[in-house]
């Protein structure tokens, strides 16, 4: 072979090699610029993700919104925002005060005991009912002359809600689903938020003959009809000029009725009968 020969295939050799290596740094810079891009579009993405979490955590809850709607009051009601609610016969002289908070586990022992004894008495006009519900269980608070949600629940809320909409059907309907809510068969351990569920609420509703099927109490239910009602209720509770701090609470005349230890409220029948004939004498 000449020497031409060899030096010509060397000098090919070489520019394949040059081409080879200019190839490579090509693919080398098109993938530092596909993995930059990727690393650019996944810090886009965390930063959007943040971001979003960051505005999605600054999003007022569907109960802070409420606080700031107007107030639908219910059928049967008076009084600024609808807050009062007082049943029963006009001839009856005296008002009973009660006080109670739809997910107070002591609420519903007072209503399983000695709840069919006040409804006796209401029902043959010794007295009417005002009703003032609360919704401290929730960790509902009033501070600042403004109420504050809390972050306990939303079972109080929205059971005071459905009671709205039971109360704008009828005053019988607000009773009977009220008594249903707090017997033994569908009211929740205080620590089970059951009470959040619509669809819960529904079916406690279905036991109750004048709401049982009801599309009109149903869509208020499920629609929030009365979620403002609930919260403006829950601020009356709050601001009570009776002294009232807890649930259950009787009052009558401005005075409290106790049980025998003079501090809560009768949670016998045998209590209640004797502090009740106290305060229709008082």
């Amino acid at each position: 072979m000449s020497k031409r020969n060899t030096q010509a295939a060397k000098t090919a050799a070489r520019e394949r090699l040059r081409i080879e290596r200019e190839r490579e740094a090509k693919r080398a810079k098109t993938k530092r610029q596909v993995i930059v891009a990727c690393s650019i579009v996944g810090v886009l993405a965390i930063a959007g993700g943040i971001g979003y979490a960051v505005v999605q955590a600054n999003k007022p809850s569907h109960w802070e919104a409420a606080l700031d709607e107007k107030v639908v009051a219910p059928a049967n009601t008076t009084g600024d925002s609808g807050t009062t609610v007082i049943i029963g016969k006009s001839s009856a002289k005296k008002t009973l005060k009660l006080y109670e908070d739809p997910r107070c586990p002591v609420c519903a022992s007072f209503e399983q005991t000695v709840g069919s004894t006040l409804k006796k008495d209401y029902d043959a006009g010794k007295y009417k009912i005002q009703f003032i519900g609360g919704t401290f269980l929730d960790g509902d608070t009033d501070k600042d002359g403004k109420l504050e949600v809390g972050s306990r629940g939303e079972g109080s809320k929205n059971a005071m809600s459905a009671l709205g909409a039971a109360l704008n059907v009828s005053p019988e309907a607000f009773l009977e689903y009220k008594e249903a809510l707090y017997s033994a068969k569908y009211h929740p351990e205080e620590s089970d938020d059951k009470f959040k569920s619509d669809d819960y609420l529904i079916e406690v509703a279905d036991s109750v003959d004048a709401l049982k099927n009801n599309a009109k109490f149903q869509n208020a239910v499920k629609n929030g009809t009365y979620d403002a009602w609930a919260l403006a209720m829950s601020r009356t509770y709050q601001t009570n000029k009776d002294d009232v701090s807890g649930t259950p609470s009787l009052v009558m005349d401005g005075k409290k009725l106790t049980g025998a230890d003079g501090q809560n409220a009768p949670m016998t029948v045998a209590e209640f009968n004797t502090a009740i004939e106290a305060a229709l004498k008082g």
